[in-house]
């Protein structure tokens, strides 16, 4: 993944259109996506606990992102207009080449017009695909969420806690006290543990 933005970001700043046009819209979308996303989580986590007077915390800041977000997305896919959108942008310079054009808008070279074709391809399939999973898990957090309220709420849907069956430090470096601990805890036998972080 780390890859595959590092490769997305030297489209973005390589690319003849300048990173601002190509880079920066798609890492916007994405990133309101992603917080709409988690949006959608916590309301969907808030109604199955039943705390519904505070619902409005979450959905509020929720339908801003998605409705703001979803509609730039849909700008940015569909928009015949070559300097919003990323396929009509990409249409303009594949014609261009198609004609023999050797240079077009910011493009001084058929290398240059051939990077952003390239490009703005992927940067729009990129973006159909981030905004089509993300209206999926904001669909099924909607749904999670109403299924919550019919049911009214505040059934603990966490899985039942289960005793640790290790020891470790609390924090990078054991302390004294927990170095004796964990000295202590690896010369019982495993069934002994088991039975040690039962009673804990």
């Amino acid at each position: 993944m780390v890859a595959a933005w590092g490769a997305v970001l030297i489209m973005g700043v390589t690319d003849p259109l300048g990173g601002i046009n190509t880079l920066f819209p798609l890492f916007g979308i994405a990133n309101q996506l992603l917080a709409a996303i988690a949006l959608a989580v916590c309301m969907a986590i808030t109604a199955k606990r039943g705390v519904f007077k505070w619902l409005w915390i979450v959905a509020v800041p929720l339908a801003f992102a998605a409705v703001v977000t979803i509609t730039a997305s849909f700008h940015k896919i569909f928009s015949p207009v070559p300097a919003v959108g990323y396929f009509a942008n990409n249409q303009a310079f594949s014609k261009a080449l198609a004609d023999g054009k050797t240079e077009f808008g910011t493009a001084k070279t058929v290398a240059a017009m051939e990077a952003v074709v390239r490009n703005t391809m992927i940067q729009g399939v990129l973006s159909v695909i981030f905004v089509t999973l993300s209206i999926i898990v904001i669909i099924a957090a909607l749904l999670a969420t109403i299924k919550a309220i019919r049911a009214g709420g505040g059934r603990d849907h966490e899985d039942p806690a289960v005793p640790s069956k290790v020891f470790a430090p609390a924090g990078l470096f054991p302390t004294a006290a927990e170095k004796k601990l964990l000295a202590e805890w690896n010369a019982l036998p495993a069934e002994k543990r088991t039975q040690k972080a039962g009673h804990h």
